[in-house]
Formats: C-alpha cells, structure tokens, sequence
C-alpha cells in the first residue's frame, strides 16, 4: 500500500461518520461509513479510535497508507482550542501529511456552494452557523446551546413546546392545542402524564427529539402558539445568517445562504417562507438555498480547496457525490 491519495475527507457527526479518499483529480478512491463522533461523551482518544476503524476501512479499499491532506469536519468542534485539540489526535494516527479540523457545519457550507464563500446556518439537534471566504477569514459562533445564547434546534423546540403545553394545561399559560398534541404522540392523554413519564424516563430521554415534528404539524393546523414557535426559530436563524454576513462584509453583495439539517431541510412551509421573508427584509442581497449535499462532499472540497486543486478535480468530486456515491 504504497500509493498516497490527495485528501481524507471526514465528515463525522453525533450519529454516523462518513468519509472519503480522493484523489488530486477529484475521483472519489473509497468511501466509508461508521458510528457517530462523540468526544464529549467518550473522551477524545475513544472517539478518534472509533474513526479509525472507519478510515482504516477506507484505505484499505482505496489500497492507499496515506494522503497528502486530511480534511476533518467534526461535530462537538465547536470552539478553536477543541479544533486544535482534536487536530493533534488526528496528526498523531499519521493519516495525512498535514491535517485540518473545522466544525461540521463548515462542510455543509462548502458542500452547497461553487467556491468556498457564503454563510450556513445549520438546525439539527441544535443550531449552529458559519461563514467563510475564499482568503480563508471565516464567521462563526460558540454553539454551545443557552451558555453561548443560543435558541432552537430540534432539542431546543421541543423543550420550548413543552414549557408552553405545561404551563396551558395548569393554567399559567394560554391556551394551545399543544397540550393534546404532544401527549398524544406517546399514547398519553395528559401534559401530567407525559410529564411524568420523561421524567421518571418510561420514554427514553432521547425520544424528546421527535415532539418537533408535532411541533410543526400543530403549527400548521393554525395553532397560534406553536405558530409563534416557529416563527421565533426563523428569526434566528435570519439572525444568525446577517451577523455572519455582516461580519464578513457580504451583506451589500450576492451571498449565497445555505440553509442545513433535519429541522430546515424539511420543507416545513410555515418556517421556510418566515425565513426567506426576514432574510429580504434584512439581507436583500443574500439567495437562500437548503442544502441536500453531503457534507463529506464539502469536507473533501475543502481539502482539495487547501491542495490548489483546479475546477476541474472539485467538479469531478462533486458529480461523484451528485449521482449518489
């Protein structure tokens, strides 16, 4: 295994890895998918030794021992000492000659776009948003939830819809039909009832995450609560999108903004047209787009972006990736 590929590209996230060997061309050597990337969890070292398994698949496939670059998009990355920290475990497994580690969010960024420059805001789990150009000066936030100041995500509202449908159901709130909806996803008759049934963790904790599409569906029915939830989770991420744009000077020029994850790739109507109506409003010059790529697609292109590579290797990649590698 004598040959060196180009690029590692690893795109790992809380739920599954996914990464690529590309070549200076932009072929596409190998690809392979594993578990997810959890250091705060596991500890650093036990969350690269699991990656190791899959880039060792990887190589193996590709018939590579090395590359000249790896181009590592990670999630829990979120601030410069954890990028740093996480780089010198990946230089230490001698995967490539050098190594950059970015935030997951980055590969979403660079997945959407032609040349490395726009803004993403990204809504899983939690909510994230970037920006970059192509002199390599980038946005960003810390992302780490309430502590940084940061609202929505799927975690985020559904709390947020609970916290309403208790406070209806005792009779400290307003009325919302949140109080039967959430309930009744589980079988549950009550807000007590499934109160007590998170709390007690009958309904794993984990499950919480599916209450936001009850969320939108209770949203679209008119309900004037959920309606306002909704509506407050397009505000910030419009927000999150003009501070980025503004912090790179791209508010007064054609920007693309790319919108990411589960919550904002789902087509809810309500949240889309909320979206593009304050991103006018704010910043007319800014396209939004939802972004469908894979993220790996951006992590190899930004390695090959760091490599010089020509337009022709990143169209290769990406029409790789485009027919569904």
């Amino acid at each position: 295994m004598g040959l060196t590929a180009s690029v590692l590209a690893i795109d790992a996230g809380n739920s599954k890895t996914d990464v690529a060997v590309v070549a200076a061309d932009g072929e596409v050597l190998a690809t392979a998918r594993g578990d997810g990337f959890r250091p705060p969890a596991v500890g650093v070292t036990a969350a690269v030794d699991a990656l190791a398994d899959t880039v060792t698949r990887a190589y193996t496939a590709a018939g590579v021992s090395s590359v000249r670059h790896v181009s590592a998009c990670l999630a829990n990355a979120d601030l410069p000492v954890e990028e740093e920290r996480l780089a010198a475990a990946l230089r230490a497994r001698a995967w490539g000659a050098s190594v950059d580690v970015r935030n997951d969010t980055f590969a979403i960024l660079r997945a959407g776009v032609a040349a490395p420059r726009g803004v993403a805001v990204v809504c899983g789990a939690g909510i994230n948003c970037v920006g970059m150009l192509p002199d390599g000066r980038t946005a960003r936030f810390p992302a780490l939830g309430r502590l940084s100041g940061d609202w929505g995500g799927g975690w985020g509202l559904a709390e947020e819809a609970m916290w309403h449908a208790a406070r209806a159901e005792d009779g400290r709130g307003g009325p919302t039909a949140l109080t039967r909806t959430l309930p009744s996803h589980f079988g549950l008759t009550s807000m007590y009832a499934l109160i007590e049934s998170l709390h007690l963790e009958r309904i794993p904790p984990a499950r919480r995450h599916e209450l936001t599409p009850v969320l939108f569906r209770t949203a679209r029915d008119g309900d004037a609560v959920a309606r306002t939830i909704v509506d407050r989770l397009a505000q910030e991420v419009v927000s999150m999108a003009t501070v980025a744009l503004t912090r790179l000077d791209l508010l007064e020029e054609e920007t693309p903004v790319l919108l990411g994850g589960g919550v904002l790739t789902a087509g809810h109507g309500q949240l889309d047209d909320r979206v593009r109506e304050l991103l006018a409003a704010r910043a007319p010059k800014a396209v939004a787009r939802v972004v469908r790529e894979r993220p790996v697609l951006g992590a190899a292109l930004l390695g090959l972006d760091r490599l010089g590579a020509d337009a022709g290797a990143q169209r290769r990649v990406r029409d790789r990736f485009d027919a569904g590698e």
